[in-house]
C-alpha cells in the first residue's frame, strides 16, 4: 500500500509550531496584553469619572432646582405678604379719608344749622321790631281819634293787611 504523505501528521513539525506559538503568545502577552488591559482599565476610569460627574451634575442641578423653587416659592410669600401689607395701607388710608370727609360733613352740617338759627333770630328780631312799629303806628293813629266799632275792625283789618304786605317785601 502506498502511503500518503499529505495526510501525514509529522511530530517535530507539529511541536515546533506549538513552540512557535507559545513563544508568539508569551511575546504578545508581554507586551502587548497588558498594555491593552492598562489602556482599556484607564477608559474604564474614564468613563466611571464621567459617570460619576453626570451623577454629581445631576444631583447638583436637583439641589439647585429644589433651592430655586423654595426661593421662588419665598418669593411668592414676599409678594403675597407687600400685596397684603400694602391692601392694609390702602384700606387703611381709605378709612381715613372716609372720616374726614364725614367729619367735614359734620361741621358743615353744624355751621349750617348755626346758620339758619342765625338767619332765623334775625328774621324773628325784624318780625318783633315789625310788629313794634306797626303796634306803635295803630297806637299813634288811635291816639289821634277816637274810635268806633266799625273803625276799630277797620283797623285790624288793615293792620293785618300791612302785616302780610311786610312779610312779602322783606323777606
Amino acid at each position: 500500500m502506498q502511503t500518503l504523505d499529505i495526510i501525514t501528521i509529522n511530530l517535530w513539525q507539529t511541536l515546533i509550531s506549538l513552540a512557535n506559538l507559545l513563544i508568539l503568545f508569551l511575546i504578545l502577552k508581554r507586551f502587548l496584553y497588558k498594555p491593552v488591559i492598562n489602556t482599556m482599565n484607564a477608559r474604564r476610569a474614564s468613563i466611571d469619572k464621567d459617570y460619576s460627574d453626570a451623577a454629581q451634575a445631576k444631583l447638583a442641578a436637583e439641589n439647585d432646582k429644589r433651592a430655586y423653587e423654595e426661593k421662588l416659592a419665598g418669593a411668592d410669600a414676599q409678594a403675597d405678604s407687600i400685596i397684603a401689607s400694602a391692601s392694609q395701607v390702602a384700606k387703611s388710608r381709605a378709612d381715613q379719608i372716609l372720616d374726614e370727609a364725614n367729619e367735614r360733613a359734620r361741621s358743615i352740617k353744624v355751621r349750617a344749622e348755626a346758620d339758619a338759627e342765625l338767619t332765623k333770630q334775625k328774621a324773628q328780631a325784624q318780625i318783633k321790631q315789625q310788629i313794634v312799629e306797626v303796634s306803635s303806628a295803630i297806637a299813634e293813629k288811635m291816639l289821634e281819634r277816637e274810635l268806633n266799632v266799625n273803625d276799630h275792625g277797620d283797623m285790624i283789618d288793615s293792620f293785618i293787611n300791612q302785616m302780610g304786605e311786610s312779610d312779602g317785601t322783606d323777606n
